[in-house]
């Protein structure tokens, strides 16, 4: 009996390796170069009315759950008549916020899927929730100079106290605006929101963007992505060059303290006189960073004094990212520590990003296409049947140990994982469009 069980158990190990089930058949009866692998993403499947299938699902929760009206507090009326909004006026809770610098990045996303599927429902959610911030901040903004403490939903846009409150919106408007589909004047937003950040955001001695927590003299590479693209946003609206000269400024600032030329990463935050100096590569942080210069060379001008230096470093990060890369095609969240979890937020932003440089002609798409795709498809497999994004790492504030990271949460309901998901699915039906992919001796070569 004993002999039986183990011949059973020998020829289970022999049929089934690595999670595969083995084909009968030997190398002359069968081409076994060819055996589909078990991927635990898709591989050499993906067309683009695939990923409009994942922006769909996506588009029609994030809709349902960003209700877009006010409601008396106390009584949950709607206020249909916005010029009668008053202290005891509120948005009407969804899941997401309308305006936090989350969704100033769905906003963005929007925008982009509306442009490169040509389907007006993204690009109209954008619009209908600018115009209608815009018109509730306009009627709030007599109350606001006559009392700066009253209570108001749009406190963030009126009176801006952080970074985080200006900049992702701010670019965000700003495209929206360039696009021509606004009905509402929204220049008072756009500058109140610039003013902040270049008049009035705490800096260090030297000029950079800093805060003073959670210690003082602090830089978060975050903040790159709160104030940079909006900067350069304004420098395309206004064509005044000075705010141009800020933020490659700003970028030359930060990435000096805080890019790692031996690793090609980013550190998440650099503290003025700490010595040493910890460094953790958060993945999203990293994504932060990459997507400003995303940002900022699609709007500073050719051959602007700076852009040759975000060029050479756009590559340089990615290429350090393209080595990190898991083989589902996600990234970790401390992007250099394999049994930190894997993330989706950072993912979708690195997808869009490599995806846009490749179609921007900046990478080449031999080498770059192949990541990018399966990047995107390993984001579109936390895209769930409701349209939520899961996998998503919570807000995150700054850490100097290890297990800050390792263990923040994932949650659907971070708003951080649907505008890079919305980014990364457009770019990607863009570069499939504009590179045709085959699947050669079993794997993708994009030309």
């Amino acid at each position: 009996m004993k002999v039986i069980c183990i011949a059973c158990i020998l020829q289970i190990v022999s049929t089934v390796a690595f999670g595969q089930v083995q084909p009968t058949g030997n190398d002359v009866t069968t081409p076994l170069h060819l055996l589909k692998p078990d991927y635990p993403v898709k591989y050499g499947e993906t067309k683009p009315q695939d990923i409009k299938i994942v922006l769909d699902r996506l588009y029609t929760y994030v809709d349902a759950a960003t209700p877009m009206q006010l409601i008396n507090k106390a009584s949950g009326e709607v206020v249909h008549n916005l010029k009668k909004a008053d202290q005891n006026s509120i948005f009407k809770q969804g899941d997401f916020r309308l305006i936090s610098y989350e969704w100033g990045v769905t906003y963005t996303g929007m925008l982009l899927a509306g442009q490169v599927t040509g389907d007006k429902k993204f690009s109209e959610y954008t619009a209908k929730r600018v115009d209608f911030i815009s018109e509730v901040a306009s009627n709030y903004r007599p109350l606001f100079k006559t009392n700066p403490k009253a209570e108001t939903p749009v406190r963030s846009v009126l009176d801006p106290h952080a970074l985080d409150d200006a900049g992702s919106m701010c670019a965000a408007i700003i495209k929206t605006s360039m696009s021509g589909s606004l009905k509402s004047e929204v220049r008072p937003l756009i500058d109140n929101y610039i003013n902040y950040i270049m008049t009035r955001e705490f800096r260090l001695t030297d000029g950079t963007l800093a805060r003073n927590r959670p210690q003082p003299n602090t830089l978060w590479l975050d903040d790159l992505y709160m104030s940079l693209p909006a900067l350069v946003q304004m420098g395309k609206l206004t064509g005044e060059t000075k705010y141009f000269d800020e933020a490659v400024k700003q970028f030359e600032l930060f990435s000096g303290r805080m890019y790692n030329k031996e690793n090609g990463l980013y550190m998440h935050g650099w503290v003025q006189d700490m010595n040493p100096h910890p460094q953790f590569h958060w993945a999203r942080a990293n994504g932060w960073a990459l997507l400003t210069k995303i940002e900022l060379l699609d709007a500073l001008p050719d051959g602007y004094a700076g852009r040759e230096k975000i060029s050479g470093q756009l590559k340089t990060h990615i290429k350090a990212l393209a080595s990190l890369q898991h083989g589902t095609g996600f990234w970790h969240q401390l992007l250099d520590k394999n049994d930190s979890y894997l993330e989706t937020s950072a993912t979708a932003i690195y997808a869009y990003c490599i995806a846009h440089a490749v179609n921007k002609g900046w990478l080449d798409v031999k080498a770059y296409g192949p990541m990018a795709l399966l990047a995107w498809n390993a984001v579109s497999s936390k895209v769930n049947a409701r349209g939520q994004v899961e996998g998503t790492c919570v807000g995150t504030g700054m850490g100097f140990d290890p297990a800050f990271y390792y263990y923040r949460p994932v949650n659907n309901y971070a708003a951080h994982g649907y505008g890079p998901v919305l980014l990364a699915g457009a770019e990607m039906i863009r570069l499939l469009q504009n590179h045709p992919y085959e699947v050669n001796d079993s794997s993708i070569q994009i030309y």
